[in-house]
């Protein structure tokens, strides 16, 4: 019935245990973790919302990282203080996913560029209540529309890439310069939203909604929590990281997330659409299967466990089997860099059995001036001279 985020740290060498505290998050509220402390502030006298070690403070005395009065005392900044890579590789990805539910966020942008210590809070209020869809899509984020969004610069190439490769640093002339780290990412192996229904039976009222490979390129498929059996397509030994496998999800997912890797801008609508339909589908038939699969629990449980086992494997291995057309349809209209045309929804035929001439897209303007700005007249189209 409650959400709580805690962070802890160890004592370090020599010593046992740890220093930790806990903040639970209202009801009315949303928050975010992304691999650096968020909680600054202990609010002490809370013990309804607040829970702490005994020795937070103390301890932080002890070492010398805090010797402040009590008030003051900011967990996060006494046991890590935060770095250029802790602001715009961890506390950004919180700031992007608040900032799109709370007008405010960019008062807080001068704290993730590292101009001010005030950090933003632990959690805020969305402007509307939020669905399960919604915190699918906010999985999805490359700080679209923000000051760090990663389609706006040279690096995201001709095709507006919103992806950068690892190493996430490199340096030029001797200083040190990042890639962003979004919360979308191709290094993903899977992601999922978990929904929670304390009014529903325990086997039917968790849902982990569960994705392989990049959240931005997956389909959510509801995995209820009472399933008794892993879908084919998600089990781990379906290839390997070492065997390509033309069932499992997983290969599907980054076959298809590879090739709009290559050419992100022209391909993400198609990909979109598919994404959409899916996810929607799944979506709308959760009612009716939540009420068959409650009305089956009244009676046997195992009926209903047994139902839901199938339905979660269905629509898993339905999911894969969709995206493999996805990828080869993919495949097909973007071949070679041309793109087939389409006409009520098929590719248009030139009326000799074969596709009518493709469109040549080519690249942007802003590539092509570039490569104008660093070639000069090498590519400059002039009349011979005799």
């Amino acid at each position: 019935n409650e959400a709580w985020i805690l962070d802890l740290i160890g004592k370090g060498p020599g010593r046992r245990g740890a220093v930790w505290v806990a903040v639970r998050i209202p009801d009315d509220c949303i928050a975010g973790h992304a691999n650096y402390p968020r909680i600054h502030k202990i609010p002490m006298d809370d013990k309804e919302n607040c829970l702490y070690s005994p020795d937070v403070i103390s301890f932080a005395r002890e070492m010398g990282y805090f010797d402040g009065l009590n008030k003051d005392f900011s967990f996060a900044r006494a046991y890590s203080p935060a770095d250029f890579g802790a602001l715009r590789a961890c506390d950004a990805r919180v700031w992007s996913f608040f900032r799109k539910y709370d007008s405010t966020m960019d008062n807080y942008l001068p704290y993730v560029n590292g101009e001010s210590a005030e950090p933003f809070p632990l959690y805020v209020k969305p402007s509307r209540k939020l669905s399960v869809q919604d915190m699918k899509e906010a999985m999805r984020d490359h700080f679209e529309d923000t000051p760090f969004d990663m389609t706006q610069d040279v690096g995201a190439g001709p095709f507006k890439v919103p992806y950068r490769f690892r190493p996430m640093s490199f340096e030029v002339d001797g200083k040190s310069y990042c890639m962003e780290r979004a919360i979308a990412t191709q290094q993903t192996g899977f992601t999922l939203v978990g929904q929670m229904r304390n009014w529903l039976p325990d086997p039917v009222g968790g849902v982990l909604w569960f994705g392989v490979d990049d959240a931005n390129t997956c389909v959510y498929i509801p995995m209820y929590c009472g399933i008794t059996q892993v879908p084919e397509c998600f089990s781990p030994e379906n290839g390997s990281m070492y065997d390509f496998s033309w069932t499992s999800a997983f290969w599907i997912h980054n076959w298809v997330a590879n090739m709009a890797y290559a050419r992100y801008e022209p391909m993400i609508g198609d990909i979109r659409k598919v994404q959409s339909a899916v996810e929607t589908s799944l979506n709308l038939r959760q009612p009716a299967v939540d009420k068959a699969a409650v009305e089956l629990y009244a009676t046997s449980p195992q009926e209903a466990i047994a139902y839901l086992t199938q339905y979660s494997c269905d629509a898993a291995e339905a999911s894969t089997a969709r995206w493999k057309k996805l990828g080869e349809y993919l495949m097909v209209k973007f071949l070679d860099g041309n793109v087939k045309q389409e006409e009520n929804g098929k590719f248009k035929d030139n009326g000799y059995g074969l596709p009518d001439s493709p469109l040549f897209p080519g690249y942007s303007q802003e590539y092509y001036e570039e490569i104008v700005r660093q070639t000069g007249e090498r590519f400059l189209e002039t009349p011979p001279k005799h």
